[in-house]
């Protein structure tokens, strides 16, 4: 290791400071700086041991920063790019489901908050809630349901 070159545990606190990281995460950040093979794994396991690494965590930071703006589906490809457990991605995504409706109106007032005038408008909109990952029948229902309503 280079004089004053930070170590793996250290570049992982680094990163673990500015966000929560799955240990996938990390590993795939930190593996072009081990020097010695098992020498990552086992600096993640001390910090896994000692609660520095968390998937728990980390599912609840995504669905804190995204689920007001994302749909489940978004949230899903998210949780999987991290690395996190299929069960507890299952978990989370379920938790988004009921209130998957109320999510996307929310989010399509705030953009739009006029029904579709025409067909190229309800494509627009459409495609602008599908982009965040709500379904489509939950895009047909926000841009079906009664406007009126408050």
């Amino acid at each position: 290791m280079a004089f004053g070159a930070p170590s793996l545990k250290g570049r992982a606190l680094r990163l673990l400071s500015q966000r929560e990281h799955s240990r996938a995460e990390l590993e795939r950040k930190l593996a072009r700086h081990e020097e010695a093979p098992g020498e990552l794994a086992r600096a993640l396991d001390e910090l896994a041991a000692k609660d520095f690494i968390s998937e728990p965590r980390v599912v609840a930071s995504v669905l804190n920063q995204r689920a007001a703006r994302s749909g489940a589906l978004r949230v899903r490809q998210e949780l999987q790019a991290k690395g996190i457990a299929p069960e507890a991605i299952a978990q989370a995504v379920a938790s988004l489901q009921d209130t998957e409706v109320e999510r996307a109106t929310a989010l399509w007032r705030r953009r739009f908050d006029a029904p579709p005038a025409d067909a190229k408008e309800r494509a627009r909109q459409t495609r602008f809630l599908l982009a965040r990952g709500f379904a489509g029948a939950v895009v047909a229902k926000v841009l079906r349901s009664d406007f009126d309503e408050d």
